[in-house]
């Protein structure tokens, strides 16, 4: 037995409010109008409304007519000009009050009129209250003199209930405006976090590269003059650190686009938006510096003229991209500092691959066991420069580490040189 799906549901809905929400504030605005014009002729709700003369009711004409649409067709603007809507609107209900018509749906215009301006009126806002007040006192003055039965009491409640819409309205406008600023500001910090990342990724980059570069190139010119057969494998050597160079900082350009589309790309819709940037990602993500590459790192010591040992215990699983990138910034920022600080000295390179965590030692001994810590010996590494006292090396790749809830601790030992040590939990890589 098949049952047939009733051919009414929010399914139906759907469109409607899709419309509703696609159309725009002039848009709803507009049908906001037209809706209460019409109701406003509806006879089950004509006891519904705003009253406030209570004078011997005079036969509905023309006029009636027009000053019913006069409280509500003015709404189509209460966005766009709050005031000058209440203004009409206003003025409407105060002569269809004073001629005596019968009440209409059309009267409930003026409180979404006076709550429009409390919630949308920016400028002189408080010149917009004091003319709605007058004009009610004036208004409370001639239903007075023209018989109404009401008293002060009366008046004063209605006004209490004007005054309570305005306020609600204001207190909207109020909460609107903090959660725009708070929007603001944290755009603001995203900005500047952002640009703090991006600085820590070019240090990275450039100052190794540009490091071993340097390093090699003065090893090649000292070699052309002592043993020229030697100085083309300098040669080679500058030009393999160039071309990873230019192919981490085609990486890095590549996350800067992606990231840029991201933030730009809010028009973007439908599945194929979110397709395009997550293939973007996975496209990035396979060209992202991994810990795997970190003999890589080694070998462009050793051709610099670093002695460089490296050992790996455990097994290597796969991590994520933000994991396997700080563990090879924690080895290519420790064999910079060496290269700079203590060229020519011995560096030991230990990675150990733990079930929870991924521990990164980098030891680098000093020429004659001094700790370096006046900046005077050459040979050694001192703490000013790669150390957490000076530059953005160490200080940035600390910030990244314990983002991923790691430590990394950076300095002089007390048998002489200079340590880095990284412990970075470890994430399984979910497919």
């Amino acid at each position: 037995m098949t049952y047939r799906q009733p051919s009414w549901g929010p399914s139906l809905l759907r469109a409607p409010l899709a419309c509703w929400r696609e159309g725009g504030a002039s848009f709803q605005d507009g049908v906001l109008a037209v809706v209460l014009a019409l109701l406003a002729f509806a006879p089950t709700l004509s006891n519904i409304g705003a009253q406030l003369g209570d004078l011997p009711e005079r036969p509905a004409g023309v006029l009636s007519i027009v000053l019913t649409l006069a409280q509500t067709l003015p709404l189509v603007a209460r966005r766009r000009s709050p005031a000058a809507c209440l203004a009409v609107v206003a003025a409407a209900f105060a002569a269809h009050q004073a001629l005596g018509f019968a009440t209409t749906f059309g009267s409930v215009g003026l409180y979404v009129a006076l709550y429009s301006a409390g919630a949308h009126q920016v400028r002189f806002r408080g010149s917009t209250a004091a003319a709605a007040s007058a004009g009610y006192v004036a208004l409370a003055f001639v239903l007075n003199r023209l018989g109404s039965p009401l008293g002060p009491a009366d008046f004063s409640a209605f006004c209490l209930t004007l005054a309570a819409i305005w306020l609600v309205g204001s207190s909207v406008r109020v909460r609107r405006a903090q959660e725009a600023e708070r929007r603001r500001l944290a755009a603001e910090v995203a900005t500047a976090a952002e640009r703090a990342r991006i600085a820590r990724e070019l240090h990275d980059v450039v100052t190794h590269h540009v490091t071993a570069m340097v390093v090699q190139s003065d090893a090649a010119q000292f070699l052309i003059t002592s043993a020229p057969e030697r100085a083309g494998e300098g040669l080679v050597a500058v030009s393999d650190t160039g071309r990873r160079a230019l192919r981490e900082l085609r990486y890095l350009l590549g996350v800067l686009e992606a990231t840029g589309e991201n933030a730009t790309g809010e028009n973007a819709t439908g599945e194929n938006a979110v397709g395009g940037n997550a293939a973007g990602e996975a496209a990035h993500a396979e060209r992202a510096p991994t810990l795997g590459r970190a003999t890589d790192l080694v070998e462009g010591a050793r051709r610099s003229g670093q002695p460089v040992e490296f050992s790996e215990q455990g097994d290597r699983r796969p991590q994520p991209v933000d994991v396997e990138l700080a563990a090879y910034r924690v080895v290519q920022e420790a064999l910079t500092n060496a290269m700079k600080y203590a060229a020519g000295q011995p560096t030991r390179v230990s990675v150990h691959h733990g079930g929870e965590r991924i521990e990164i030692t980098v030891i680098t001994d000093g020429a004659d066991g001094a700790d370096g810590a006046d900046g005077s010996s050459q040979a050694a590494p001192v703490p000013h420069g790669p150390g957490p006292q000076g530059g953005r090396g160490l200080a940035g790749l600390r910030a990244r580490v314990r983002m991923l809830d790691g430590q990394l601790d950076a300095g002089p030992r007390p048998e002489g040189g200079f340590e880095v040590r990284a412990t970075i939990p470890t994430k399984p890589l979910q497919e």
